[in-house]
């Protein structure tokens, strides 16, 4: 997938392209129930298609105090819309000047002039434009002046489910532990990926040693709980079965920030220093809470590290 990171980098002889918008946080089910479209649309009109994104949330620019956290990082964004076969992702920077621009002259300039768009597709609720003053109605208006279609794509309901896929609902899952519900929002397992860096130690110390992620990861981290998983080693290329910590240690109440942290099963001596890895959370186990002394502590870490086992088919 090429990526462009402004309209002037896209090759004039580059369309005509089918283009999807959105912000598409997560790039989860919803999302990719617009982005099969576009590529079905795209190899029926025997253009490219093309996901246009934005290289933060907007909320970040025009309401700070109400942006929520991103589901993932602008560069595992990419990895994502990567991972389905698009022909390109025009990587917006939603800046003052952005927010600024009239729906109109984005269509123009954007859609039109960079891109050479024969077909746009957005969700029912997308907007556009200065004041958001551009939505699936506007586009309707302005394709036959421009020589495009508008193709809306419908909410995304999973089987049982009473509301649409969102990335609103992702974060409400994720903030409530239930990583098997984000998984079916998100089409695919909830990941963190970083690297591995030293901690303070005293997972080794209980006789569990951890391995501490930086807190750079590319994706937001479930509720504070322990949970069973996989540690998948980008270094070594080995799949760890783990029981995973999300949180601050309660129990000794030192730790300054949310840390996600990996205990291997069933290996010793194991040095994972420096490694890239991916921390994919399967089961919540249990909430975080603080235990009255070591030894209710390293009681409940071994039967966690039990249950963990057993969640992931290793009893």
């Amino acid at each position: 997938m090429i990526i462009f990171r402004d309209p002037a980098g896209v090759p004039a002889d580059f369309g005509p392209s089918v283009v999807a918008i959105g912000k598409f946080d997560g790039v989860h089910v919803g999302h990719r129930a617009v982005l099969e479209r576009l590529k079905a649309d795209a190899a029926a009109a025997g253009a490219r298609s093309v996901a246009v994104t934005f290289d933060r949330n907007p909320l970040e620019v025009l309401r700070p105090e109400l942006c929520p956290e991103n589901v993932v990082a602008t560069d595992r964004k990419l990895e994502l819309l990567g991972e389905l076969d698009l022909d390109a992702t025009l990587l917006l920077t939603f800046d003052r000047a952005l927010a600024a621009l009239e729906a109109e002259d984005f269509v123009r300039t954007i859609l039109v002039g960079a891109l050479h768009v024969v077909t746009v597709l957005v969700g029912r609720d997308f907007r556009f434009g200065r004041g958001g003053a551009g939505n699936p109605e506007l586009l309707r208006e302005l394709g036959p002046v421009h020589g495009f279609t508008v193709d809306v794509v419908d909410d995304v309901h999973p089987a049982g489910a009473d509301r649409r896929v969102s990335s609103t609902w992702v974060r409400e899952l994720l903030a409530a532990g239930d990583v098997v519900e984000a998984a079916k929002a998100l089409g695919r397992p909830v990941t963190v990926s970083g690297e591995v860096v030293h901690g303070l130690k005293r997972g080794r110390e209980l006789g569990f040693p951890t391995a501490n992620l930086s807190e750079m990861i590319d994706a937001l981290a479930p509720a504070d709980g322990i949970y069973a998983g996989w540690l998948d080693d980008h270094d070594t290329g080995i799949r760890h079965p783990a029981a995973i910590s999300v949180g601050t240690n309660p129990t000794f109440d030192d730790v300054d920030r949310r840390q996600v942290e990996a205990h291997v099963l069933d290996e010793s001596g194991l040095d994972l220093y420096g490694h890239h890895v991916t921390v994919e959370f399967t089961d919540h186990l249990r909430g975080m809470v603080a235990f009255e002394g070591m030894d209710a502590l390293i009681a409940q870490i071994a039967a966690d590290v039990t249950e963990a086992r057993g969640r992931l088919g290793l009893a």
